[in-house]
C-alpha cells in the first residue's frame, strides 16, 4: 500500500502560501530569506518515493513549477522532471509545458482513493487540494520544512482537526524538518 504524503514549506504560524513571493502578497517570500539551501534538493527526504511514486499538484502550483523546473539542471531537477505528475484541475493545463504531466480524469479525492493502494502519492504545495484530501481523511503523512518566520496572515496548512505522531523533528540549517504521521 502506498502513502499519501504532503510536503510543504511552512512558517512558525502555519502559513504555507506565497513562500517564494510570486503571489505578490505583503508577507510573501519568507522561504527565500535564508538563501537557496533550505529549499534545494530533497530536503523532504523522500528518496525513492520521488522516483517510484507519483506527484500530485493543484493547477496553480503545477503552473508555477512548470515555469521553472523544466529549465533547471542537476540530479534533483532530473528527478522532478522525470517523475509522473498528476494535476487536479477543472480548467486544464498545457501538459507539454512540464514533461510527464497529466490531468486527473474526474475528482482528485476519488483519484487518490483509487490509486493510493498501488503507489505513493506525494502532494507538493497545492493548499486547497491538501485541504480536500485532509477533510476526506486521505493524508497519511506530512513532511514540513518550517522557517523561523511568523507571516501573520495567509493560507494555513491545517484547517481540519487531526491527531499526529511525530516521527522526526530536527534542525535543518536555519529551518526545522518535521515528519508527522496521522494516527
Amino acid at each position: 500500500m502506498g502513502d499519501v504524503i504532503v510536503i510543504q514549506f511552512s512558517t512558525l504560524d502555519g502559513v504555507v502560501s506565497d513562500p517564494d513571493g510570486r503571489g505578490g502578497t505583503s508577507y510573501g517570500g519568507w522561504a527565500f530569506r535564508f538563501g537557496a539551501g533550505p529549499v534545494a534538493d530533497d530536503k523532504f527526504r523522500l528518496g525513492e518515493r520521488m522516483t517510484k511514486g507519483v506527484q500530485l499538484y493543484g493547477r496553480r502550483t503545477w503552473e508555477a513549477f512548470a515555469k521553472v523546473w523544466p529549465q533547471r539542471d542537476g540530479d534533483y531537477a532530473r528527478v522532478m522532471n522525470a517523475v509522473p505528475k498528476m494535476v487536479a484541475t477543472r480548467t486544464g493545463i498545457d501538459a507539454q509545458a512540464w514533461p510527464n504531466s497529466e490531468v486527473i480524469d474526474g475528482e482528485a479525492v476519488a483519484w487518490v482513493e483509487k490509486n493510493r493502494e498501488s503507489t505513493d502519492i506525494v502532494v507538493i504545495g497545492s493548499t486547497s487540494l491538501v485541504h480536500q484530501l485532509a477533510a476526506a481523511g486521505l493524508v497519511d503523512e506530512y513532511r514540513l520544512i518550517t522557517f523561523p518566520v511568523v507571516a501573520g496572515q495567509g493560507d494555513r496548512l491545517f484547517v481540519t482537526p487531526a491527531d499526529f505522531r511525530i516521527v522526526l523533528a530536527e534542525p535543518a540549517g536555519p529551518t526545522v524538518f518535521t515528519q508527522l504521521r496521522r494516527v
